[in-house]
Protein backbone atom coordinates (compact mmCIF):
# COMPACT_ATOMS: atom_id res chain seq x y z
CA UNK A 1 0.00 0.00 0.00
CA UNK A 2 2.85 2.42 0.79
CA UNK A 3 4.18 2.06 -2.76
CA UNK A 4 0.76 2.82 -4.24
CA UNK A 5 0.59 5.91 -2.06
CA UNK A 6 4.00 6.98 -3.32
CA UNK A 7 2.86 6.46 -6.92
CA UNK A 8 -0.27 8.51 -6.26
CA UNK A 9 1.86 11.30 -4.80
CA UNK A 10 4.10 11.27 -7.89
CA UNK A 11 1.11 11.37 -10.25
CA UNK A 12 -0.35 14.30 -8.34
CA UNK A 13 2.99 16.11 -8.47
CA UNK A 14 3.20 15.56 -12.26
CA UNK A 15 -0.30 17.00 -12.53
CA UNK A 16 0.81 20.18 -10.77
CA UNK A 17 3.66 20.56 -13.28
CA UNK A 18 1.25 19.94 -16.17
CA UNK A 19 -1.01 22.71 -14.85
CA UNK A 20 1.96 25.07 -14.85
CA UNK A 21 2.78 24.04 -18.42
CA UNK A 22 -0.69 24.74 -19.78
CA UNK A 23 -1.21 27.90 -17.73
CA UNK A 24 -1.65 30.77 -20.20
CA UNK A 25 -0.64 28.38 -23.01
CA UNK A 26 -3.39 29.73 -25.26
CA UNK A 27 -1.41 32.97 -25.56
CA UNK A 28 1.76 31.31 -26.88
CA UNK A 29 0.86 31.69 -30.55
CA UNK A 30 1.63 35.22 -31.74
CA UNK A 31 -0.49 35.00 -34.89
CA UNK A 32 -3.63 33.66 -33.18
CA UNK A 33 -6.67 35.80 -32.41
CA UNK A 34 -7.86 35.23 -28.83
CA UNK A 35 -11.63 35.53 -28.67
CA UNK A 36 -13.55 35.93 -25.43
CA UNK A 37 -16.11 33.19 -24.78
CA UNK A 38 -19.72 34.38 -24.62
CA UNK A 39 -20.65 31.91 -21.90
CA UNK A 40 -19.02 31.24 -18.53
CA UNK A 41 -16.06 28.91 -18.59
CA UNK A 42 -17.76 26.47 -16.21
CA UNK A 43 -20.51 25.92 -18.82
CA UNK A 44 -18.09 24.99 -21.58
CA UNK A 45 -18.27 21.26 -22.26
CA UNK A 46 -15.06 19.43 -21.38
CA UNK A 47 -14.25 16.43 -23.58
CA UNK A 48 -12.63 13.48 -21.79
CA UNK A 49 -9.04 12.70 -22.85
CA UNK A 50 -8.56 9.82 -25.27
CA UNK A 51 -6.01 7.02 -24.97
CA UNK A 52 -4.08 8.83 -27.70
CA UNK A 53 -4.01 11.99 -25.59
CA UNK A 54 -2.77 10.09 -22.55
CA UNK A 55 -0.02 8.38 -24.54
CA UNK A 56 1.14 11.74 -25.85
CA UNK A 57 1.28 13.17 -22.33
CA UNK A 58 3.40 10.23 -21.15
CA UNK A 59 5.71 10.68 -24.15
CA UNK A 60 6.05 14.40 -23.45
CA UNK A 61 6.99 13.76 -19.82
CA UNK A 62 9.76 11.43 -21.00
CA UNK A 63 10.86 14.06 -23.50
CA UNK A 64 11.82 16.29 -20.56
CA UNK A 65 14.31 13.58 -19.64
CA UNK A 66 15.82 13.43 -23.13
CA UNK A 67 16.07 17.16 -23.76
CA UNK A 68 16.40 18.95 -20.44
CA UNK A 69 17.74 16.69 -17.68
CA UNK A 70 21.08 15.32 -16.57
CA UNK A 71 19.65 11.81 -17.00
CA UNK A 72 19.26 12.45 -20.75
CA UNK A 73 22.82 13.71 -21.24
CA UNK A 74 24.14 10.44 -22.65
CA UNK A 75 21.22 10.17 -25.07
CA UNK A 76 21.83 13.73 -26.25
CA UNK A 77 25.51 12.98 -26.78
CA UNK A 78 24.76 10.13 -29.18
CA UNK A 79 21.87 11.82 -31.00
CA UNK A 80 22.67 15.55 -31.02
CA UNK A 81 26.45 15.87 -30.73
CA UNK A 82 27.30 14.36 -34.15
CA UNK A 83 24.88 16.81 -35.81
CA UNK A 84 26.19 19.81 -33.86
CA UNK A 85 29.80 18.86 -34.64
CA UNK A 86 28.98 18.58 -38.35
CA UNK A 87 27.36 22.02 -38.41
CA UNK A 88 30.37 23.59 -36.66
CA UNK A 89 32.68 21.87 -39.11
CA UNK A 90 30.78 23.14 -42.16
CA UNK A 91 30.07 26.61 -40.82
CA UNK A 92 33.20 27.33 -38.72
CA UNK A 93 32.92 30.06 -36.14
CA UNK A 94 36.45 31.24 -36.95
CA UNK A 95 35.67 32.19 -40.55
CA UNK A 96 32.16 33.69 -40.46
CA UNK A 97 29.62 35.30 -38.21
CA UNK A 98 27.40 32.39 -37.04
CA UNK A 99 24.37 34.68 -36.88
CA UNK A 100 24.44 34.80 -40.69
CA UNK A 101 23.95 31.01 -40.85
CA UNK A 102 20.27 30.03 -40.83
CA UNK A 103 19.45 26.58 -39.46
CA UNK A 104 16.08 24.80 -39.34
CA UNK A 105 15.34 21.93 -36.94
CA UNK A 106 12.07 20.20 -37.96
CA UNK A 107 10.53 17.91 -35.36
CA UNK A 108 12.23 19.95 -32.66
CA UNK A 109 10.38 18.33 -29.75
CA UNK A 110 11.13 20.32 -26.61
CA UNK A 111 13.68 22.43 -28.47
CA UNK A 112 17.03 21.35 -26.98
CA UNK A 113 18.88 20.80 -30.28
CA UNK A 114 17.61 24.11 -31.69
CA UNK A 115 18.59 25.81 -28.42
CA UNK A 116 22.12 24.40 -28.66
CA UNK A 117 22.53 25.89 -32.14
CA UNK A 118 21.24 29.26 -30.92
CA UNK A 119 23.56 29.14 -27.92
CA UNK A 120 26.54 28.73 -30.27
CA UNK A 121 25.35 31.83 -32.12
CA UNK A 122 23.64 30.45 -35.21
CA UNK A 123 20.26 31.78 -36.33
CA UNK A 124 17.98 28.85 -35.63
CA UNK A 125 14.31 27.99 -35.86
CA UNK A 126 12.73 24.86 -34.44
CA UNK A 127 9.55 23.48 -35.95
CA UNK A 128 7.07 21.24 -34.14
CA UNK A 129 3.61 19.95 -34.97
CA UNK A 130 2.52 18.32 -31.70
CA UNK A 131 0.62 20.66 -29.38
CA UNK A 132 1.79 18.59 -26.43
CA UNK A 133 5.42 19.23 -27.35
CA UNK A 134 4.74 22.89 -28.15
CA UNK A 135 3.15 23.56 -24.77
CA UNK A 136 6.05 21.86 -22.99
CA UNK A 137 8.76 23.56 -25.05
CA UNK A 138 7.12 26.95 -24.47
CA UNK A 139 7.22 26.29 -20.74
CA UNK A 140 10.89 25.27 -20.71
CA UNK A 141 12.19 27.92 -23.08
CA UNK A 142 10.11 30.87 -21.88
CA UNK A 143 9.16 30.17 -18.26
CA UNK A 144 12.14 28.32 -16.76
CA UNK A 145 14.92 30.58 -15.51
CA UNK A 146 16.74 28.49 -12.89
CA UNK A 147 18.70 25.27 -13.28
CA UNK A 148 16.94 22.13 -11.98
CA UNK A 149 14.08 24.15 -10.53
CA UNK A 150 11.37 21.57 -11.31
CA UNK A 151 10.93 17.87 -10.58
CA UNK A 152 9.08 15.24 -12.63
CA UNK A 153 8.39 11.52 -12.26
CA UNK A 154 8.53 10.44 -15.92
CA UNK A 155 8.42 6.66 -15.34
CA UNK A 156 5.49 6.59 -12.92
CA UNK A 157 3.20 5.03 -15.57
CA UNK A 158 5.69 2.29 -16.41
CA UNK A 159 4.43 -0.83 -14.64
CA UNK A 160 6.55 -3.44 -16.41
CA UNK A 161 10.25 -4.31 -16.44
CA UNK A 162 10.96 -2.54 -13.16
CA UNK A 163 13.87 -4.25 -11.42
CA UNK A 164 13.30 -2.38 -8.17
CA UNK A 165 10.05 -1.01 -6.81
CA UNK A 166 11.48 2.51 -6.55
CA UNK A 167 12.50 2.53 -10.23
CA UNK A 168 8.93 3.48 -11.14
CA UNK A 169 9.07 6.60 -8.98
CA UNK A 170 12.59 7.79 -9.80
CA UNK A 171 12.52 11.60 -10.11
CA UNK A 172 14.34 13.80 -12.59
CA UNK A 173 14.95 17.53 -12.32
CA UNK A 174 14.86 20.02 -15.16
CA UNK A 175 16.12 22.09 -16.86
CA UNK A 176 19.77 21.10 -16.51
CA UNK A 177 20.78 24.47 -18.01
CA UNK A 178 19.24 27.93 -17.96
CA UNK A 179 17.31 28.14 -21.26
CA UNK A 180 17.54 31.93 -21.23
CA UNK A 181 21.33 31.74 -21.29
CA UNK A 182 21.68 32.80 -24.93
CA UNK A 183 23.76 35.45 -26.71
CA UNK A 184 22.17 38.90 -26.49
CA UNK A 185 21.82 39.10 -30.28
CA UNK A 186 20.58 35.50 -30.67
CA UNK A 187 17.99 34.77 -33.33
CA UNK A 188 16.05 31.78 -31.98
CA UNK A 189 12.42 30.89 -32.56
CA UNK A 190 9.95 28.00 -32.57
CA UNK A 191 7.37 27.65 -35.33
CA UNK A 192 4.19 25.62 -34.85
CA UNK A 193 2.61 23.62 -37.62
CA UNK A 194 2.99 20.86 -40.17
CA UNK A 195 6.45 20.93 -41.74
CA UNK A 196 5.08 20.56 -45.27
CA UNK A 197 2.64 23.44 -44.80
CA UNK A 198 4.82 25.88 -42.87
CA UNK A 199 7.90 25.71 -45.12
CA UNK A 200 7.15 26.45 -48.75
CA UNK A 201 9.50 29.35 -49.52
CA UNK A 202 12.40 28.19 -51.68
CA UNK A 203 16.04 28.66 -50.69
CA UNK A 204 15.39 29.85 -47.12
CA UNK A 205 17.97 28.00 -45.01
CA UNK A 206 21.69 27.29 -45.07
CA UNK A 207 21.30 24.07 -43.10
CA UNK A 208 18.51 21.69 -42.10
CA UNK A 209 19.16 19.35 -39.17
CA UNK A 210 16.79 16.42 -38.71
CA UNK A 211 17.11 14.05 -35.75
CA UNK A 212 14.55 11.22 -35.42
CA UNK A 213 12.30 13.14 -37.81
CA UNK A 214 12.01 11.91 -41.38
CA UNK A 215 10.14 8.73 -40.39
CA UNK A 216 7.31 10.86 -38.95
CA UNK A 217 6.07 11.48 -42.50
CA UNK A 218 3.05 9.94 -44.18
CA UNK A 219 5.02 10.26 -47.41
CA UNK A 220 8.74 10.56 -46.76
CA UNK A 221 9.38 11.56 -50.38
CA UNK A 222 7.45 14.81 -49.81
CA UNK A 223 9.74 15.53 -46.88
CA UNK A 224 12.81 15.02 -49.06
CA UNK A 225 11.47 17.27 -51.80
CA UNK A 226 10.57 20.02 -49.32
CA UNK A 227 13.97 19.86 -47.62
CA UNK A 228 15.67 20.20 -51.01
CA UNK A 229 13.38 23.08 -52.00
CA UNK A 230 13.90 25.24 -48.91
CA UNK A 231 17.67 24.74 -48.72
CA UNK A 232 19.83 27.41 -50.30
CA UNK A 233 22.16 26.30 -53.13
CA UNK A 234 25.28 24.95 -51.48
CA UNK A 235 23.38 24.30 -48.26
CA UNK A 236 23.45 21.00 -46.42
CA UNK A 237 20.99 18.61 -44.84
CA UNK A 238 22.24 16.65 -41.82
CA UNK A 239 20.17 13.67 -40.73
CA UNK A 240 20.41 11.19 -37.88
CA UNK A 241 17.85 8.59 -36.85
CA UNK A 242 16.06 5.31 -37.62
CA UNK A 243 13.18 4.52 -39.97
CA UNK A 244 10.37 3.68 -37.58
CA UNK A 245 7.68 5.11 -39.90
CA UNK A 246 5.14 6.28 -37.34
CA UNK A 247 2.05 5.71 -39.51
CA UNK A 248 3.01 2.24 -40.76
CA UNK A 249 0.54 0.41 -38.52
CA UNK A 250 -2.06 3.13 -38.02
CA UNK A 251 -5.47 2.23 -39.41
CA UNK A 252 -6.85 4.50 -42.14
CA UNK A 253 -3.56 6.40 -42.45
CA UNK A 254 -1.42 6.45 -45.58
CA UNK A 255 2.23 5.56 -45.14
CA UNK A 256 5.16 5.03 -47.48
CA UNK A 257 7.90 2.91 -45.90
CA UNK A 258 11.17 2.84 -47.83
CA UNK A 259 14.20 0.83 -46.80
CA UNK A 260 17.26 2.90 -46.09
CA UNK A 261 18.81 1.60 -49.31
CA UNK A 262 15.85 2.89 -51.33
CA UNK A 263 15.59 6.09 -49.31
CA UNK A 264 19.15 7.15 -50.01
CA UNK A 265 18.59 6.58 -53.73
CA UNK A 266 15.55 8.86 -53.62
CA UNK A 267 17.64 11.46 -51.76
CA UNK A 268 20.05 11.45 -54.70
CA UNK A 269 17.29 11.58 -57.33
CA UNK A 270 15.69 14.57 -55.59
CA UNK A 271 18.95 16.40 -56.29
CA UNK A 272 21.23 15.90 -53.29
CA UNK A 273 24.85 14.85 -53.24
CA UNK A 274 25.73 12.50 -50.37
CA UNK A 275 28.93 13.76 -48.76
CA UNK A 276 29.04 11.66 -45.59
CA UNK A 277 27.29 8.46 -44.57
CA UNK A 278 27.46 6.26 -41.48
CA UNK A 279 25.24 3.38 -40.43
CA UNK A 280 24.68 1.37 -37.26
CA UNK A 281 24.96 4.30 -34.85
CA UNK A 282 23.64 2.92 -31.57
CA UNK A 283 21.04 5.37 -30.26
CA UNK A 284 18.11 5.40 -27.86
CA UNK A 285 14.98 7.53 -27.55
CA UNK A 286 13.49 8.54 -24.17
CA UNK A 287 14.89 5.34 -22.70
CA UNK A 288 14.60 4.72 -18.96
CA UNK A 289 18.09 3.81 -17.72
CA UNK A 290 16.49 1.67 -14.98
CA UNK A 291 14.25 -0.49 -17.17
CA UNK A 292 14.95 -4.20 -17.59
CA UNK A 293 13.92 -3.76 -21.25
CA UNK A 294 16.24 -1.55 -23.30
CA UNK A 295 15.35 -0.50 -26.86
CA UNK A 296 18.23 0.49 -29.10
CA UNK A 297 18.20 1.77 -32.68
CA UNK A 298 20.98 1.22 -35.18
CA UNK A 299 20.51 4.66 -36.69
CA UNK A 300 21.89 6.17 -39.87
CA UNK A 301 23.78 9.44 -40.12
CA UNK A 302 24.31 11.23 -43.39
CA UNK A 303 25.12 14.66 -44.79
CA UNK A 304 23.54 15.65 -48.09
CA UNK A 305 24.49 18.79 -50.01
CA UNK A 306 22.33 20.78 -52.41
CA UNK A 307 24.62 21.64 -55.34
CA UNK A 308 25.38 25.31 -55.89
Amino acid sequence: MSNLQTIQTCVCHNYEIIKLIIQDAEHMFENKTHEVLDEPEENVKQLPPTNFDMDKIKTTLKQFVRDWSDVGEEERKTCYNPVIAEVKDRFPLETRDPSTVSILVPGAGLGRLAYEFAKIGYSCQGNEWSLFMLFASNFVLNKCREVNSFTLYPWVHQWTNNKYTEDQTQPITFPDVNPSDLPLNSNFSMAAGDFLEVYQEAESFDCIATVFFIDTAHNVILYLETIHKILKPGGCWINLGPLLYHYADVENETSIELSYEDLIEVVKKVGFEIEKEETNLRTTYTQSPHSMLQYEYHSVFFVAKKPS
